[in-house]
């Protein structure tokens, strides 16, 4: 029996680095799941990116008060998802906040912040419970409306090469996009695979570690992407109930689930929640467990502690 071979790859997508180190019987099975999975990834990202004119997403934005535009299967079960989460963080979670985000855009050079006026008419063109659907296609009711899945599609991207691998036989393997991470069996060395998390207040550098064995991890925070005015810092997370910039204490959720698409959701929705409130999210929902850091304090769901690498 030849021994297993571990593999790492590396590639660029959805705007952060990509990396899955694996477990293959094979060197010719390692390059074929490399291959089927950066395809993948490629052409989930020509799909579903807002910034790419020829996506659905932006085939669905343009047709904004329009028309009725056709849904691959892929879309569907991503929508599903939306639906689920929206309804688990009571609209915190809001993929239809384009809208807001477009006037927010923190990639643009700003002299000063979008007036009260126009955060207000943003507003009123955004909410996933707006959005129509029938078996097979998707309607926005109103010019200007519009959709985008950055706050599920690369976690949901992280599940998707997860199951691609499992289908394949692959059992050991750590999928790493962007800080969103799902780790399955063991690493090389054997026991479970140790993953460090990013102190906000040093970029960079760990404050601390986990252990985990399938399971997901993902880490929301405003510290790496943001914009400052008149000595006020602006975060590229918004709260879809206000249409502003998340202004309290908290500087980064991390949460540990099942999956990395529910682990992604809980952590962006607690950090908008904050606090006690972004705790008791994670409180509710089962298997979830997180780290809420404060600017002067952090608290741990009840089993979080059992993750910490000691």
């Amino acid at each position: 029996m030849n021994p297993p071979v571990y593999k790492q790859f590396t590639f660029r997508a959805m705007g952060t680095e990509c990396s899955v180190m694996f477990e293959a019987p094979t060197h010719a099975e390692a390059d074929s799941f490399k291959v089927q999975a950066i395809d993948w990834v490629h052409t989930f990202e020509k799909e579903f990116s807002r910034f790419s004119p020829d996506s659905l997403i932006s085939r669905i934005n343009e047709a904004a008060g329009r028309d009725w535009v056709e849904l691959t299967p892929e879309a569907e079960s991503l929508f599903a998802l939306c639906d689920w989460f929206h309804w688990a963080t009571q609209g915190v979670f809001d993929p239809a906040i384009s809208p807001l985000l477009q006037l927010w855009d923190y990639h643009e050079p700003r002299q000063s912040t979008p007036d009260q006026t126009a955060v207000v008419d943003a507003l009123s063109l955004c909410g996933w419970h707006h959005v129509q659907r029938r078996p097979g296609q998707v309607y926005l009711p109103e010019s200007g409306m519009g959709i985008d899945v950055g706050g599920i599609g690369k976690e949901y991207a992280v599940d998707r090469v997860f199951e691609m691998a499992q289908k394949r036989g692959i059992r050991n393997l750590l999928i790493d996009f962007g800080h969103d991470l799902r780790a399955g069996g063991e690493p090389p060395e054997g026991g479970p695979w140790k993953i460090g998390l990013e102190n906000p207040q040093e970029p960079g550098r760990c404050w601390g570690g986990i252990c985990l064995r399938d399971r997901a991890v993902a880490t929301s925070g405003n510290y790496l992407r943001n914009f400052t005015i008149d000595g006020v810092q602006y975060g590229h997370i918004l709260d879809p109930r206000n249409g502003q910039p998340v202004q309290n204490q908290t500087t980064s959720v991390s949460v540990i689930s099942g999956t990395c698409t529910e682990a992604g959701i809980l952590s962006t929705s607690a950090f908008i929640l904050g606090g006690d409130e972004g705790l008791k999210l994670i409180h509710s929902t089962y298997s979830a467990e997180g780290c809420i850091t404060e600017e002067k304090r952090q608290i741990y769901s009840r089993r979080f502690h059992e993750f910490i690498l000691s």
